[in-house]
Parts: C-alpha cells; structure tokens; sequence
C-alpha cells in the first residue's frame, strides 16, 4: 500500500525542538499539501490541543485565570453560609400519599371532594386519613383515585380529620422518568463526556442550592454572590467536561470577561430604568423573610446566573470552531482565523440570542396577555416594570453573549495562529496501511 507522510508536532514543555506525532492509519480526514512529502494529515482528534498553542499565550491566560479562580475560591469560603437558613416559623411538616377513594363532601357549601388518602411517608404512615380536596376551580388539575398526592401536617390538630391538607399533585416519578430519559440520552451521544457534563450539572445544583441560595439569604451582597458562585461553577463545568487544557482556558476566559460585562450592564440599565426588583416573582416574600435582602442586587444577580449557561455554549463553541479551523490549516494566520471564528459566531449568536428572549417573553406571558386583553399601548406595557424588567433580562444577557464571540474567538486566535512554522520539515515519517 502507498505510503503517507505525517508531519504534526507534540508538546514539549522541556525544549522548542520540534517532535513528530504519530498519527494511527485510518484517522486522516483532511489534507493539506506537503513540500514534496505528500498529504498532511489533519486530524484533531489525536493531537494534544496544548501542542499547538503558543507559550507566550499559555502564560498570559495562567497569569489571569488562575489568580480569578483563586480569588474566586477564597471569596467564596468567606461567604460561606455555614449553617441552615431555615426560618422555624414558617416551617411546615409534609407527608405523601396514595388517593384510594374520592367522594363529595357531605356540605354542598364546602366546595370541596372528600378524599381517602393513604399514607406513604410521616407518622402516620399506611393509614388512611380522609382529606378535603377543594373544587370549584381552586385546584386546576384535580386528583384521581390511584394519583399520589402531597399533603401538608397542620401542627396542634386535635383530629386526624383536620391533620392532613392537600397541597398538590406528587410529581415524583414523572420527573425522575424525564430526568433518567434525559441523563441516557447525553450519555448516549457524548458518552464519558456526557457523563462529565451531568457530574458537572449535578455540581451546579450543589452550588445554587448550598451557597449562592443560602449566602443571598444570609445577607451577603446577592451580585458579589453570583459572581463568585458563577465563576466558580463555569471553572468547574468547563474543566470537567472538557479537560484541563488550554482550549478550556480560554473559553472559561471568554466566559469571565462576557460575564464581567453582563454584570456592569444589567447594574447600569437597571439602576437607569428605575427598577427595584418588587416586580420579580417571589420578591415580596422573600423581602418577608429577609429584609436585608437587596432586591436591586438580586434582580441583577438573576440576569447573571440566566446568562451562564448560554455563555458556556458561546464560548466553547467559539474556542473549538477556532481549534478545528487551525487544524484544518495550520498556515492560517491570526486575522484569517478571527474572521472564519466569526463567521460561524454570528450564526450561532443569532439563534442563541433569539432563543435568550424567546424564553424571557415566555415567563412573563400570562402578564403579557393580561396587558392585551386591556389594551393598553405598547409603550405603557413595555414601561411597566415587570415587563421592563424582562425585556433589560433579556437584553444584557443577549449583550453578554455577543461580546462573548469576539472575545473568545479572539483569544482563541491568538493561541493557535501561523502554525505553518511548527511543522516538520525533517524526514517524514511513513505511516503503512495494512
């Protein structure tokens, strides 16, 4: 069989000498033209993504990543909460149940259906306690004989007919059927790498649910909260589903800088707006339990953690399409790169940034369709600041996202730029098919 000549380098973190890299048969998918050797083989897949970034770049992005990580961590240790951030009083006891019967209440007044529940957790566990369903429109989605239920415990009751209150649907299993279809399904194409990434979401619901939730409630500054919380968990995303390497660098780079953006423009625009956060759901109760808690902030603190997620995507995609770019033509240089990196940006950002304010204007619906039924001019309804609100949300993190392709691309460009000198110029080695 003909003979093909491979000529890639490898890292060397002792010397500049140059090295060649063995490239398996059969994994060749490009070509590029050699200097009287034959065809280059390019293929990513088998090359070190560090080999083919410059030193000089590799510093400069250690140099600032690892004091922001660092920062980050020993921020995020500070404000630790350290404790439960329950408030005793508004605490309420639960149980769940099975419906096995379900009848009208004896009083046509009541409104209500009287259900036989039996019991699956609490105290009173495998009895079975009657309890009153409201109807009339009370309870959109009233329960069937066979459906579990969630119950609350009401404290003091002197009878096991006032003990047990409906709360709604139990919604267990539905939920953990969607969420094992959904595990499968990025296991099944990304394999270990879709293992990583649910590992790395798992960590996230650690990180809102054990520090950024309960710090916010403690009373720390609820935008410094997010900002640490949410380097911290894109340090941790990035690396983990993508490995510790330069190209994850770099998107984590971008992702910082694009999120340093959003913050300074969601504080600008909400402070120039007039919003005070009063508007966002939840914030009355939450200002009830925690009156030291700064609505301002958090509003902004939302736009940040909303806009995480979808930097990450910008920023690893960009980093990648630029890596893959280089691979394909190692002779490209810096502006060649930057424009074909922006290129693809520009598609990705237009279905990214459409899908950020489609689910924006999708939570605030029923708001909108109330406006609609009264008429009321446009600009009135946009000025109101429940849908000004949304519409800056979505804005910012829409703005974040744009800066988030340059950046990145950039960056990226500047790492992997005019490879055309790393090649081999000694004798090629020839790979034997067969």
């Amino acid at each position: 069989m003909a003979s093909r000549t491979v000529g890639r380098r490898r890292a060397d973190h002792r010397s500049n000498r140059r090295r060649k890299l063995d490239i398996p048969a059969g994994h060749g998918h490009g070509h590029g033209h050699g200097h009287g050797h034959g065809d280059h083989v390019v293929d990513t897949s088998v090359v070190d993504s560090d080999a083919i970034v410059a030193r000089r770049v590799r510093i400069v992005v250690a140099a600032v990543l690892i004091p922001l990580l660092t920062a980050a961590v020993v921020a995020m240790i500070v404000m630790w909460p350290g404790g439960g951030v329950k408030v005793t009083s508004y605490q309420t006891n639960t149980a769940r149940g099975e419906v096995t019967a379900l009848k009208a209440c004896p009083d046509p007044k009541d409104k209500c259906n009287l259900a036989t529940v039996k019991l699956t957790t609490g105290a009173d566990k495998a009895k079975a306690v009657p309890v009153q369903v409201p109807t009339g429109g009370q309870v959109p989605i009233p329960p069937k004989v066979g459906q579990p239920v969630m119950l609350a415990v009401v404290a003091g009751a002197t009878t096991i007919a006032d003990r047990y209150q409906y709360v709604d649907h139990d919604r267990t299993k539905p939920l953990l059927l969607l969420t094992v279809i959904f595990a499968i399904a990025v296991v099944a194409l990304s394999r270990w790498r879709g293992f990583a990434a649910l590992i790395a979401l798992a960590v996230t619901a650690v990180m809102l649910t054990q520090f950024i939730m309960p710090a916010i409630l403690k009373g720390s500054n609820a935008l410094v909260v997010a900002v640490v919380g949410g380097t911290v968990i894109m340090a941790i995303a990035l690396f983990l589903t993508h490995g510790i390497n330069a190209e994850s660098s770099i998107a984590l780079s971008g992702t910082i800088a694009a999120l340093g953006l959003t913050v300074v423009l969601g504080w600008f625009f909400t402070k120039l707006c007039q919003l005070s956060g009063w508007a966002s759901e939840g914030a009355s109760a939450a200002q009830q339990f925690a009156p030291d808690i700064d609505l301002t902030g958090l509003l902004v603190a939302g736009m940040v953690i909303g806009a995480l997620g979808v930097l990450d995507d910008v920023t690893v995609t960009q980093a990648a399409a630029v890596w893959e770019l280089s691979a394909a033509n190692p002779a490209a240089n810096r502006r060649e790169l930057v424009g074909a990196g922006l290129r693809i940006g520009r598609t990705h950002v237009a279905s990214v940034v459409n899908t950020l304010v489609l689910a924006y204007a999708g939570a605030a619906m029923p708001i909108l369709l109330v406006f609609a039924i009264q008429g009321l001019p446009g600009r009135y309804v946009v000025s109101t600041e429940l849908v000004a609100m949304e519409v800056v949300r979505g804005l910012v993190g829409s703005l974040g996202i744009i800066a988030a392709v340059p950046l990145t691309t950039a960056l990226a460009a500047m790492a992997v730029a005019d490879r055309s000198r790393d090649l081999v110029t000694a004798e090629p080695e020839h790979i034997h098919a067969g």
